[in-house]
């Protein structure tokens, strides 16, 4: 319903609408502005007090005569509430949604219009750098749980009027802000415009789990392919890197993570790192995260490998045979180790801050120690298995680690099944796993490699110069 400039009628159903008796934070003001009655309406805790103050001893110094050449709430606004932002609704449906997310609605007798003043704060952290992202050089600031901060770290960096930052609403009860950010002249336009069609049909009650709610809602991900689809950045240069490259971002009030559109396999090669330093460097440390991170895929599936066909392996490698590999067969070992390692990080996250480090390191320790020590465990299981444990954050994507060590353990169930041949029959699931995957733009998941790109295929192995993307 609309309002109608009936003050006692729009007013009550404004307080049954909003629930005011029933919520102890919703703060109904009912002041005398103009000689007419009015009413403000807004959430404690969202509203800064100190403006608001300020607006309010405006309005009441005003005369009955000064709204005689006001006679909309339009006119109204304009003339007599100083405040950078305001807008004017008729809707009761909008004038609620906007009051719960923090903006402060003015009801005054005779209009049919209510005046929304954007005077709204949130509680948020400080903005500095991300846990899981940290750079040896560079910016020392991070994405927050508050939209309006993370848009204006992004703004900050790309000074363009072509950067574009379209708001959704997304969640039929939680009505989450979401924002589309992209570069107007670089941007994928039917990417732009798919990604604006399925937020507009996104159908869920909540976005209770922030940008991973909106992922399940909008990517289409087979269930029995791991390979993420997304990839998500806490880091606003890396952010604004990616615009700066055509890409897609999507923003999500109550997250500190932004979503960069589309996403394909090679895209987790580059990092923050490589950029912060001179291309020399910046070149080896790509490689060395590129190799360590197959290691952490192909090293105990190949050791397995050998010992399941010692013929393999050259004389001078015969080391690498296990002297005592004990009574539980090396297959089960390493599969329990891969589910000891993720116990391990889950009762690191719930153990309190300062005991977290020392008893991940001091637990890992004692249980190899005595796990080895009671033959359960060969010292070259754990040896291995420590190596793919510390290599899988060589980069800062769980997706795409655990995808890796899904594939680890596929390879391993088919060398244990088909010796050498099962191997074989790994990896040709392992290519058809990222193969059939795709990206959000419905393109290849492994360009440049396939269809085949040469230029752009060997810049993923070398960090190029600034100066030549100017060119």
């Amino acid at each position: 319903m609309a309002l109608t400039g009936r003050y006692p009628e729009d007013i009550q159903r404004l307080d049954e609408l909003l629930r005011v008796t029933q919520s102890f934070d919703l703060v109904k003001r009912q002041l005398t502005i103009c000689g007419k009655a009015a009413a403000f309406y807004f959430i404690d805790g969202f509203v800064k007090d100190d403006i608001m103050e300020k607006i309010m001893e405006f309005l009441l110094k005003l005369t009955p005569q000064s709204s005689d050449n006001c006679p909309t709430m339009e006119t109204f606004a304009s003339s007599y509430l100083p405040y950078v932002e305001v807008d004017c609704q008729q809707e009761e449906d909008q004038i609620a949604s906007g009051v719960l997310s923090g903006a402060v609605a003015l009801v005054m007798e005779g209009y049919p219009h209510a005046a929304m003043i954007d005077a709204r704060t949130y509680p948020t952290r400080g903005v500095e750098e991300p846990e899981d992202d940290r750079v040896l050089r560079g910016s020392r600031d991070g994405f927050v749980e508050t939209l309006v901060f993370n848009t204006a770290l992004i703004r900050r960096r790309i000074r363009d009027p072509q950067l574009t930052m379209e708001i959704h609403t997304v969640g039929g009860r939680s009505k989450t802000d979401v924002v589309l950010c992209y570069l107007q002249d670089k941007a994928n336009p039917e990417l732009v415009q798919s990604l604006r069609r399925r937020l507009a049909q996104v159908e869920v009650e909540a976005l209770n789990m922030g940008q991973e709610s909106l992922t399940e809602a909008l990517v289409r991900q087979r269930w029995w392919n791991p390979f993420p689809k997304v990839r998500y950045t806490e880091r606003p240069d890396s952010a604004a890197a990616s615009v700066l490259e055509g890409k897609i971002l999507l923003l999500t009030d109550n997250s500190p993570s932004a979503l960069l559109l589309p996403t394909s396999l090679f895209d987790f090669v580059q990092e923050a790192d490589d950029y912060y330093f001179p291309p020399v460097t910046g070149t080896y440390l790509r490689l060395t995260r590129i190799v360590i991170f197959l290691l952490t895929l192909f090293l105990t599936p190949v050791w397995y490998l050998l010992i399941h066909t010692p013929s393999l392996l050259p004389e001078p490698l015969a080391f690498l045979l296990p002297q005592d590999p004990g009574p539980v067969p090396i297959f089960l070992q390493l599969l329990l180790i891969e589910l000891a390692i993720d116990g391990l990080k889950l009762a690191s996250l719930n153990t309190p801050g300062m005991l977290s480090n020392s008893f991940s390191v001091v637990g890992a320790l004692i249980l190899g120690d005595f796990a080895v020590r009671a033959r359960w465990f060969a010292p070259e299981v754990i040896l291995y298995m420590a190596f793919v444990a510390i290599a899988n954050f060589t980069q800062p994507s769980y997706e795409l680690g655990y995808a890796f060590k899904f594939m680890r353990i596929l390879l391993l169930c088919c060398t244990a099944a088909g010796g050498l041949w099962g191997f074989a029959a790994g990896l040709v699931l392992i290519l058809l796993f990222l193969c059939c995957n795709k990206t959000v733009s419905g393109k290849s998941y492994l360009y440049p490699l396939i269809p085949f790109h040469p230029k752009e295929f060997f810049a993923l192995f070398y960090r190029r110069r600034i100066r030549r993307y100017e060119k």
